[in-house]
């Protein structure tokens, strides 16, 4: 079975996807000219402007939502495998495709906010959603709703639960099998009411999450401070090949960079674009910067963040795929969570185990969360077609179920699908917002038009030249009826 797996995963994360990623980022940046470098200060102040509604949840709640997707386990365990097999300079093009990713980011959750619709008393929106209206390919849409629902349902959710099983078995003896069964009856809990409550339990416990890991951060590198010029020089180096130690595998520092920089912020991938559908916002635009940001907090703070800790500390080994070690300095200790707490145990003793087996259950269990809301709005969208209301309890009860197998399997297979379920998504997804960038960009025009007018922009697809934009044409129309009534009144 695994064999099979790791076949399928050599064959999706092939070296196509990783230019394909790159290329992608590159071109959504200069279509905008830098959107996510341009209007960076933007992004933070619209993080703190929309408002939730009785059918959508603020910015700030979509944003947050968002990022408990994007913060995850890849931000602790998979900037690990990133350094063991890509050598520090993996880092490096993990923050270049951050700042490229930042223009994805924008594009799909523009896209995903100019089409989504109001199914009952809530905004859906997403990848499937914006190819059936944008694209009028109903049949791509249904295939992307379907890789979706299975990769956020059974495929990727074990990956999350293992490392919080790990984590806390290595930390505090706890059996794997009671940890499963505590994250099954706290997601069931949460899942069962709802996206609002999804949206409320993320807005409190992400930034304090967030901001927890950097304060430790800069504990660690204080505390070695001589050591951070040389570190800093050795990502560099390492980058571009001029290290003498990690010159002959720079191709491996690319593909493992952009790898995990995208299973870790899935700018692309079309995750951020269902909590973005979920906003209460005036114009597409204004969501779409929002998650350009959420990039930049997944990889550039949280990733580097570990990356950081791990090097200036030494607490890491370098063995290329297929290849005899580089650096062996942690042994037959595999690359993961187990890294950052030798780290962190360094320079606090009896505290970094403990601290990071917390984070991790806080990063891992609000992306459990989000994979779930994710899950479900694929769901509800091939439910239109299909009608059969009972195939949401069915969802939530497979994803409990995978949370607690996760929980207990072996954690290659669990790693192994993941990048499978990720890398199908960002094949599929990358090709329909590349397909869709011309309305985009039009998007983006009408919002910055609007800005150089002095205006706080509102979105009319009529006046832009966007069709299928069903729900801000009625929104539109029932406003310009109210403005009747009251002139009249």
């Amino acid at each position: 079975m695994e064999s099979i797996v790791n076949w399928a995963v050599d064959q999706v994360w092939s070296l196509g996807l990783v230019v394909f990623a790159l290329g992608a980022g590159l071109f959504f940046s200069f279509a905008t000219r830098f959107v996510q470098i341009r209007y960076f200060k933007e992004m933070i102040k619209l993080l703190f402007e929309g408002k939730s509604s009785e059918s959508g949840v603020s910015s700030f709640q979509a944003f947050c939502m968002a990022l408990a997707g994007r913060v995850g386990v890849g931000n602790i365990a998979g900037v690990a495998t990133a350094i063991a097999f890509g050598g520090p300079g993996a880092v490096f093009w993990m923050w270049v495709m951050a700042i490229l990713g930042g223009a994805s980011a924008f594009i799909e959750s523009t896209l995903a906010q100019v089409y989504k619709i109001k199914v009952g008393n809530q905004y859906r929106g997403g990848t499937p959603y914006f190819i059936e209206k944008g694209l009028k390919m109903k049949w791509f849409a249904a295939l992307v709703a379907i890789v979706v629902t299975i990769c956020y349902g059974i495929l990727v959710p074990g990956i999350q639960a293992n490392t919080i099983a790990v984590g806390f078995e290595n930390t505090a003896g706890l059996n794997k099998s009671i940890t499963g069964i505590i994250l099954v009856a706290l997601l069931a809990i949460i899942i069962f009411g709802g996206v609002k409550r999804i949206a409320t339990v993320t807005e409190k416990i992400v930034p304090f999450m967030a901001l927890g890991y950097v304060i430790v951060t800069f504990m660690i590198l204080f505390a070695n401070i001589s050591e951070v010029p040389a570190m800093f020089a050795l990502i560099f180096s390492s980058a571009f090949g001029v290290n003498e130690a990690f010159g002959g595998i720079i191709g491996a520092a690319v593909a493992w960079g952009v790898k995990r920089a995208v299973f870790s912020n899935v700018a692309g991938v079309g995750e951020g674009t269902y909590s973005s559908a979920a906003a209460e916002v005036s114009h597409p635009a204004k969501q779409g910067l929002v998650q350009g940001f959420s990039v930049y907090i997944d990889t550039i703070v949280v990733c580097t963040a570990t990356a950081l800790m791990i090097l200036v500390t030494g607490m890491y080994s370098v063995t290329p795929e297929g290849e005899a070690p580089i650096v062996d300095k942690m042994g037959s200790i595999e690359a993961g969570p187990i890294w950052t707490q030798e780290a962190v145990e360094s320079v606090l003793p009896g505290f970094g185990s403990m601290f990071v087996s917390i984070a991790i259950f806080f990063f891992a269990f609000t992306t459990l969360m989000a994979y779930y809301y994710i899950a479900e709005t694929t769901l509800v969208y091939l439910d239109k077609k299909l009608k059969m209301n009972w195939m949401k309890t069915i969802l939530k009860i497979v994803f409990l179920g995978m949370v607690y197998i996760g929980s207990v399997e072996s954690a290659s297979l669990l790693w192994a699908l993941g990048d499978l379920g990720f890398g199908s998504m960002a094949w599929l997804n990358l090709v329909a917002i590349l397909f869709l960038t011309k309305p985009a960009i039009k998007v983006f025009k009408d919002y910055e038009a609007q800005k150089k007018a002095g205006k706080d922009p509102v979105f009319d697809p009529i006046k832009v030249g966007i069709s299928g934009a069903d729900f801000w044409e009625e929104k539109r129309k029932e406003e310009s009826a109210f403005n009747v009534d009251r002139s009249v009144g």
